[in-house]
């Protein structure tokens, strides 16, 4: 670890908690969507919605604070990409919510819980590893662990687009469903992005 002689703006690492905390709530609606109906969907994308509102004010926060400090706690360039990733994986949740809603889906195709299982735990491992970012220790297994998690959802996501290329779904909902199913491998991808970017700046701070 490089010696610093100066002070260190540190109310970034809480900021980067909060909004892993956020993605971490957006992920258990995610689950409950799993197994509600139409009328209770609706109400869950309301939810939904106010969590990624609450995203974009914590990227937001991070950005003004990102502006306002002389003295960052790691490159700004990495606080800049690690903010904007997650707040792509929210973003990806509440927009695959919004579309089974919007869409008017009634059964979402076997394995979409499957993708949503893999968004929940690289959710939790996200929340878990933000604050280690203070002291850039036992990050190692995160990022590995995410990007397994990633190599599984795309695995999931080939099985998911075979299902509906079989012949047994209409057109239009093929349509439909692939994008929802597209949306989630997006957000499998982003926590990808957000365990890339923690590596980077680990390997930096080494």
């Amino acid at each position: 670890m490089r010696l610093r002689l100066t002070p260190r703006e540190t109310s970034f690492y809480d900021m980067f908690s909060a909004s892993a905390d956020n993605i971490v709530t957006g992920s258990k609606l995610l689950l409950e969507l799993l197994g509600a109906d139409a009328s209770a969907r609706s109400e869950i994308a309301d939810r939904m919605r106010a969590a990624e509102h609450a995203g974009d004010d914590a990227t937001h926060a991070i950005f003004t604070q990102l502006n306002s400090s002389f003295i960052t706690p790691f490159d700004r360039e990495d606080i800049y990409r690690l903010a904007g990733s997650l707040d792509d994986v929210m973003d990806y949740m509440e927009e695959a919510v919004d579309l089974v809603v919007l869409y008017q889906v009634q059964e979402l195709p076997k394995g979409v819980e499957q993708q949503i299982e893999v968004l929940a735990r690289a959710a939790e491992l996200t929340a878990e590893a933000m604050p280690n970012l203070r002291t850039m220790r036992n990050l190692t297994e995160y990022w590995i662990e995410v990007n397994r998690l990633e190599n599984q959802a795309d695995q999931i996501h080939r099985k998911l687009l075979a299902h509906l290329f079989n012949g047994k779904y209409e057109a239009m909902d093929v349509l439909k469903l692939k994008q929802i199913v597209d949306v989630l491998e997006e957000a499998a991808d982003a926590f990808e992005h957000v365990a890339n970017t923690v590596e980077t700046i680990a390997v930096k701070e080494s």
